[in-house]
């Protein structure tokens, strides 16, 4: 087989991954991270899909795969693929580039096992967490894992807390994104405050996660620090 016909179907292939990983796949994002016409991009979708390959187009978004159409040899619970986005940011900090394209090739083909409603939420989730890297830190929370949970499926959280002038006050608050630098920091809209606020993970006194639903705060990370920092 010729390299050009080897480097093709190793492009078909990573496409089909990437299928499975998101929910909603563009022409344009496939040719970005191929590095290929978007010309190429619509012949390889009609090669999947004459190969069989159910795939969907949704107007004006893009395309995606049939629901159903890999039934996953493994599944994960929430909190797990929680877990491995997680891991996934902090690897990201490792210094050595390899190791970290190998991990993200390596998340890719985890997510493109998770059913569709996890995906989306393990996509937001890594979309919301942000990972600066710190030398010695001790473990010094045990909410984070109930935390994503909650911000994924946006419960409404209840929380004992403690400011760093040791003044205790209830909380109600809607989780948005987590951070970590010396701490693991939440960010979340205070229905107190009435105002986005940061929250120490070690500082929470006591925790509850509400069935109470919140509305979605429709703005990324990035769009948060530009308007409020």
């Amino acid at each position: 087989m010729e390299y050009t016909e080897l480097n093709r179907l190793s492009r078909l292939t990573s496409i089909l991954i990437q299928f499975q990983t998101k929910h909603i796949v563009t022409a344009a994002e496939l040719s970005q991270k191929f590095q290929v016409s978007k010309r190429t991009i619509y012949r390889d979708i009609k090669a999947l899909e004459k190969a069989g390959v159910p795939i969907l187009t949704e107007e004006g978004k893009g395309y995606t795969l049939m629901e159903g159409y890999k039934m996953p040899p493994v599944m994960f619970t929430e909190k797990q693929a929680n877990a491995l986005i997680l891991a996934e940011q902090l690897v990201l900090q490792n210094k050595d580039a390899s190791f970290v394209k190998d991990y993200s090739e390596a998340i890719d083909k985890i997510k493109s096992i998770l059913r569709y409603n996890i995906k989306d939420k393990a996509n937001l989730l890594a979309d919301r967490t942000q990972f600066d890297e710190v030398i010695h830190q001790e473990r010094n929370s045990n909410n984070l894992s109930d935390l994503q949970n909650a911000l994924t499926n946006y419960n409404l959280v209840k929380i004992a807390y403690i400011n760093k002038k040791e003044i205790a006050t209830t909380r109600l608050i809607e989780p948005f994104a987590l951070l970590n630098s010396e701490n693991w920091y939440l960010v979340a809209w205070c229905r107190l405050r009435k105002e986005f606020r940061f929250f120490r993970l070690d500082r929470i006194q006591k925790m509850e996660i509400l069935s109470e639903k919140f509305e979605p705060h429709n703005l990324t990370l990035q769009e948060y620090f530009d308007q409020y920092h």
